[in-house]
């Protein structure tokens, strides 16, 4: 069974004024010069899965300029054994949305009809830099494996900001936040389930395979303290801290706080202190172990969505990287500026050219009509 576009048609979205791709289920590679319009792509791809796609970006920003008309996105998605269209649109900078099989669908069910994985060149600094970020990619991976995920996530936060508007205004009646730390407790609990969960399969699924990339040990630590793991712990230490929550003006427990750290396994050197090309190697490692456990878990490979990946790797591993790709039987859509990066690749994989004119993006290639 797979998963794979096997249509992509694009209008007056970023600088694709129209645009449209027939496919088949073997990776993508997309090549050009900077600023063509390859990240575009993969950006409209990266949509067709919950959340605000690999830029994060608003609506109104991915609408085309200066036109500002809004944008479509409409995909012919193999979905197992099933075929899906869906429609993905915003008008005049409104909130997108969300059509499957022609009706009205919520941007979480998009996460049970297909799986999409990423990695941009913004997260290679992913081990360096804030919790924040890092928090962010494991509730991705998590999201990919339990598509349920993001409504506990959305439900602890909505409470979280509930009750950090109470330590604000130094409200002090303890029952104004038992409700809220109810909530909080019950969603924070499953929140950290599902990660533990996601670190599971992603450590089985690295140490079941043989690759050219290291492994990674994961595991999550709390910015203070130990992390509750049961919803009636969570409500309690939630409780207790609310003294120090009112001089914060804040929460300072909870899954929020939860940051994932990472180990080069081989070397036991903490991946903050790896180099710049270990931690690249990492980044890949980690999105081959999660696209292999959700071959197994989803019953096929995501898609994957690799910008820029050739570039920051030698032609050994950039040779390996296509191998698994290949070997896992993804529809990856990789982006570079030279055809040369995918030379290996050969015949396994569709390619296409993308082309800048005076703002607008021109595809060409024989994938395309």
């Amino acid at each position: 069974m797979s998963l794979y576009l096997s249509e992509l048609t694009l209008s007056h979205f970023r600088s694709h004024k129209s645009a449209r791709l027939m496919l088949d289920a073997r990776p993508v590679a997309i090549h050009g010069p900077n600023g063509a319009g390859k990240t575009n792509l993969i950006e409209a791809v990266s949509l067709l899965s919950p959340g605000r796609g690999l830029r994060r970006a608003a609506a109104q920003d991915m609408a085309r300029r200066p036109e500002a008309l809004g944008w479509k996105i409409t995909a012919i998605l193999q979905s197992l054994h099933q075929v899906h269209e869906v429609e993905i649109v915003s008008e005049d900078g409104t909130a997108r949305q969300v059509r499957i099989d022609g009706k009205p669908a919520a941007q979480l069910a998009l996460g049970r009809i297909a799986r999409v994985l990423w990695l941009i060149p913004a997260m290679d600094r992913l081990w360096i830099e804030g919790a924040e970020g890092r928090r962010r990619f494991l509730d991705r991976m998590t999201m990919s494996f339990v598509p349920g995920h993001a409504d506990a996530v959305l439900a602890y936060e909505k409470a979280m900001r509930e009750r950090n508007r109470l330590l604000k205004d130094q409200v002090r009646d303890a029952h104004w936040y038992l409700a809220l730390e109810r909530q909080m407790a019950a969603a924070g609990a499953e929140m950290h389930a599902n990660r533990q969960q996601a670190l599971a399969l992603i450590a089985g699924a690295q140490m079941q395979a043989e690759t050219a990339f290291p492994t990674a040990e994961l595991g999550l630590t709390q910015t203070e303290g130990e992390m509750p793991e049961g919803a009636d712990d969570l409500r309690e230490a939630l409780a207790e801290s609310r003294f120090r929550d009112l001089v914060a003006g804040r929460t300072l427990v909870g899954p929020h706080r939860a940051d994932l750290y990472g180990v080069y396994a081989a070397k036991g050197v903490p991946a903050a202190e790896c180099s710049t090309g270990e931690q690249k190697a990492l980044l890949v490692s980690l999105i081959l172990a999660n696209a292999r456990a959700l071959a197994r878990d989803f019953g096929a490979p995501p898609i994957l969505l690799l910008d820029e990946v050739a570039a920051h790797l030698d032609a050994g591993r950039r040779a390996a990287l296509y191998d698994e790709v290949c070997g896992l039987g993804a529809q990856a859509w990789m982006t570079g500026t030279g055809p040369e990066l995918f030379a290996e690749l050969g015949d396994r994989a569709q390619h296409i050219h993308v082309t800048d004119t005076d703002g607008t993006s021109h595809i060409s290639e024989d994938a395309t009509s």
